[in-house]
């Protein structure tokens, strides 16, 4: 591919996009052009430094939109719905950012998803709540069932170039609200919510990495299912990994979803769910995201030890 094809990053100073905008741009076969809402930001001129075209748009905006895909070969396109938490908003979001990729002729568009919890968890299922405001449609994990839902059906009406990228679970939050700490016993533990069952994970860097494989094979990738996964770890391999780069024993002290929707912070219902769901529906999440397929389009990926031993003040910092 000529390396003057441009690829529009939307959310490039997020985690993903980031992720996204720096690999492209390490790797010299893409241009790239990165969307945010503030280009004087410090990611955004990070960003810039790198190479990056950095320009703003907001994605209820469609004229702004139109002219960040304007002229670009592809885009990767994700929702901030952590932002607003909203189901109507996170679909008014996907249509504008269709409509205005169909304007453009957009050739590749990678799309950041997640499936359907619901085709796991009937509607008479009563282990976890349904989520929803009373008037619209119920949730199990609002995040994962409009995207895999309603949003997924959107982009494949639209009859736009599209690669589904299935997301997994950051390994990266390991090392932010999610990291170990240090119990009155003075032992430090993992107090993930996942029982004994295994959690399909992916560094960040190698979401990145994953949409540039995308990228560079699209006869191989338009129209499919791609899952992003570095590896399937339980709460006790994870454990362990610390164990290994701290140089201390980690515990794996697991919560229950219950415990974790007892928090009360906003969200703390949807991600128990989300936790819940890893944990007593495997099959599901984990048989979603098969390793062979996503190492083949992302073949430098990173164990969780590695990711660990990259961070080493984030590291430092769990240890005290």
């Amino acid at each position: 591919m000529p390396a003057t094809q441009l690829i529009t990053v939307i959310g490039a100073t997020g985690t993903q996009g980031g992720a996204v905008a720096r690999a492209l741009l390490a790797d010299g076969t893409f241009a790239v052009r990165a969307v945010t809402r503030d280009a004087t930001s410090a990611k955004a001129q990070a960003l810039t430094g790198l190479g990056a075209e950095v320009v703003e748009a907001e994605l209820t905006d469609e004229d702004s939109l139109r002219k960040a895909f304007d002229g670009a070969y592809g885009a990767y396109v994700v929702t901030p719905f952590w932002e607003h938490r909203s189901p109507e908003r996170e679909l008014t979001e996907v249509r504008t950012l269709i409509s205005a990729a169909r304007a453009t002729q957009l050739q590749h568009v990678v799309w950041s998803t997640l499936e359907d919890t619901r085709e796991a968890i009937p509607a008479s299922d009563t282990r976890m709540p349904l989520l929803g405001d009373g008037r619209g449609e119920a949730y199990r994990v609002p995040h994962f069932d409009v995207k895999g839902g309603a949003a997924d059906a959107l982009f494949a009406e639209s009859g736009l170039p599209v690669t589904y990228l299935l997301m997994s679970f950051y390994w990266d939050q390991l090392l932010g609200d999610l990291k170990p700490q240090r119990d009155d016993d003075g032992t430090l533990a993992l107090h993930l919510p996942v029982g004994t069952a295994p959690v399909a994970g992916i560094a960040s860097d190698d979401i990145g990495r994953t949409v540039l494989g995308i990228l560079q094979q699209p006869s191989q990738t338009i129209g499919a299912r791609i899952p992003a996964v570095s590896d399937i770890l339980t709460g006790q391999e994870m454990a362990a990994a610390f164990t290994t780069v701290l140089g201390e024993d980690v515990a794996y002290r697991p919560l229950t979803a219950e415990q974790f929707r007892g928090f009360g912070f906003p969200g703390a219902d949807e991600l128990g769910n989300m936790f819940q769901y890893y944990a007593e529906f495997p099959d599901s999440y984990n048989g979603r995201r098969d390793l062979e397929t996503a190492h083949a389009v992302n073949p430098r990926w990173l164990r969780l030890t590695d990711f660990l031993a990259a961070h080493p003040e984030d590291v430092a910092a769990i240890r005290g």
